[in-house]
């Protein structure tokens, strides 16, 4: 069965090498950002709490070793906010938000790669149709034309657009399903940053370290 499918392959002629490579890479490349995205993305509510839970007894240490042994972007903005517990808003939005910055595009890091081969692939199937179908014509021009003279020109167009739609249509399904666990996270990110922030500013900085509210007299 192997040696057939094989046999029908190598009838595609050298397009389909070009489109096998960009198969094997797009496979590599999904797996890699499915893993990286799936280390990335916690549960940013359970996080919180458990972070708010440690801030409440006024353990700061403990809270920032829990942000830099988490993985993902939640965290290290997180941490972001906690290294600024005692600064202002303005100061601490700054640094929440230059931390966003830097951790975000390592999210979208090789999603232009997918979606590149996703419309490069038909292309490439269409570029072995039009040769399938030049030695076609070339076969027509000879005046010893066979039948099999004719049909490896055939098969070479027809498989070529075969190979090119089997590639990116997988390719654009891939390209969507990351984007969307990308923009998942990044909702995470922006609820997980704001909520950090209103938490230190209206109630980490009311509580004295017994953990009952400073009463102003």
């Amino acid at each position: 069965m192997s040696v057939l499918n094989f046999t029908i392959f190598a009838k595609g002629g050298p397009m389909m090498w070009v489109l096998l490579a960009l198969g094997l890479l797009t496979v590599l490349l999904a797996l890699e950002r499915v893993l990286f995205l799936h280390r990335g993305q916690i549960r940013a509510t359970t996080f919180l709490e458990g972070i708010k839970n440690i801030l409440a007894k006024r353990r700061l240490v403990e809270a920032l070793t829990v942000c830099e042994e988490t993985p993902g972007p939640v965290a290290a903005v997180v941490k972001a906010a906690l290294l600024h517990a005692e600064a202002d808003v303005a100061t601490m939005r700054f640094h929440v938000q230059e931390a966003a910055i830097v951790e975000l595009p390592a999210l979208e890091r090789r999603l232009g790669s997918i979606a590149t081969i996703a419309q490069v692939a038909p292309m490439v199937g269409l570029l072995g149709t039009v040769l399938g179908m030049a030695t076609t014509f070339l076969a027509f021009e000879k005046d010893y034309m066979s039948a099999s003279a004719l049909a490896t020109g055939m098969w070479q167009a027809l498989l070529c657009t075969a190979g090119g739609l089997m590639l990116a249509l997988p390719a654009h399904v891939a390209h969507h399903f990351l984007s969307g666990r990308v923009r998942s996270i990044v909702r995470d990110v922006e609820w997980a940053g704001n909520e950090i922030m209103r938490y230190l500013q209206n109630d980490y900085r009311g509580r004295k370290p017994g953990g009952s509210e400073v009463v102003e007299t």
